[in-house]
């Protein structure tokens, strides 16, 4: 049985293995220049100034974390740290170099995006099997504290192997939901978002990605295995490539039907979301010309039922691009069988 000195010993040796390849991402946006600075009126404690007319100045807005996953500049972070498109991001290696990165990819179904920058020869991470993790697995995080301290450590254990969250990508109110994801007592915080989850072999195991606020000892990372068909695209393709289908839906339950008198307590319910002008089937879409009408359940794909468990978005990730496949649908009393296309998600 290995003793508390040979455990830390793997922990050490695992984190000397990856911090090399764990980098500080930070953010910066062109922001109006103020001048004539001076103290707010009444009870504003806070200072303001007027601004100068049509001048901006780069101001650093925020901060995350990403590792570096191929020697040719390629770094992985979570989308929701480099979401905004008219923000600039600086990458900081751990031996003090400075990058600009660029956003070449940004996974539409996951918290995951990939960013460029123009080195060689950079020390990149060995990734692990995520499938292969157990309850109670001591994992590592590794990240840039709060975007304030760069490669701090904090060690905890794998809580839950999936779960689902609900996460905000930035300031606009938009919402992303992620199933499968780990759940860990490791300590991660906004800073830390987008570095690694390592086990005690140093491999990378989760990308971390969340936090619930108000809770302590509750954080989220996204499962590597998700990350690497995107890093195959990215270097086949130069690109992240995802199946499409184009309807909006939720997946039924026991509760479901008792609630709502359902026919089914299983399957996808195509219904639009609560977004205004949001629509349950996208026009043009593939499940458009396959026939897929608001209100229709989708019991299965190629003969396989759709439960809460076997979710229709996790069953189509495992079709490619231009794949037929078919679709058992109970519309009202009816029994159909349509069949949809794939096409590429933009």
């Amino acid at each position: 049985m290995m003793n508390s000195v040979e455990y830390d010993k793997l922990a050490i040796d695992a984190v000397k293995k990856v911090a090399p390849s764990v980098v500080s991402i930070v953010i910066s946006k062109y922001m109006p220049k103020i001048k004539g600075i001076y103290p707010a009126p009444f009870f504003n404690p806070f200072m303001y100034g007027e601004v100068e007319g049509g001048e901006k100045e780069k101001v650093k807005v925020g901060g995350g974390s990403g590792f570096i996953v191929h020697p040719d500049g390629l770094v992985l972070t979570n989308k929701h740290v480099v979401f905004d498109p008219d923000s600039e991001y600086t990458v900081l290696t751990m031996d003090g170099s400075e990058y600009q990165g660029k956003v070449i990819s940004r996974d539409p179904i996951n918290d995951i995006a990939v960013l460029k920058i123009n080195a060689k020869g950079l020390p990149a991470v060995r990734l692990g099997n995520s499938v292969k993790l157990e309850l109670g697995q001591t994992v590592i995080a590794i990240g840039n504290a709060l975007g304030l301290f760069s490669n701090t450590v904090s060690k905890g254990i794998i809580s839950g192997l999936s779960r689902k969250i609900s996460a905000s990508l930035g300031t606009g109110g938009q919402m992303e939901h992620l199933r499968g994801v780990l759940q860990t007592d490791v300590a991660i915080n906004q800073g830390n978002s987008g570095g690694p989850l390592i086990n005690l072999d140093g491999e990378v195991i989760g990308i971390n990605t969340a936090i619930i606020f108000g809770a302590q000892n509750i954080g989220f990372s996204i499962p590597i295995n998700w990350a690497k068909q995107d890093l195959e695209d990215i270097i086949k393709h130069g690109r992240i490539i995802k199946p499409f289908i184009g309807l909006q839906y939720v997946m039924l339950s026991k509760e479901l039907q008792k609630k709502y008198s359902l026919p089914v307590e299983y399957g996808a319910l195509v219904v639009r979301d609560h977004i205004p002008n949001s629509v349950a089937v996208v026009p043009g879409s593939p499940a458009d010309k396959a026939g897929v009408q608001e209100n229709d359940i989708i019991l299965a794909l190629n003969g396989e039922k759709l439960t809460e468990d076997k979710d229709l978005s996790d069953k189509l990730q495992g079709f490619k691009v231009g794949e037929e496949i078919d679709m058992s649908v109970l519309r009202k009393s009816e029994n159909l069988s349509l069949k949809a296309r794939l096409e590429e998600r933009k």
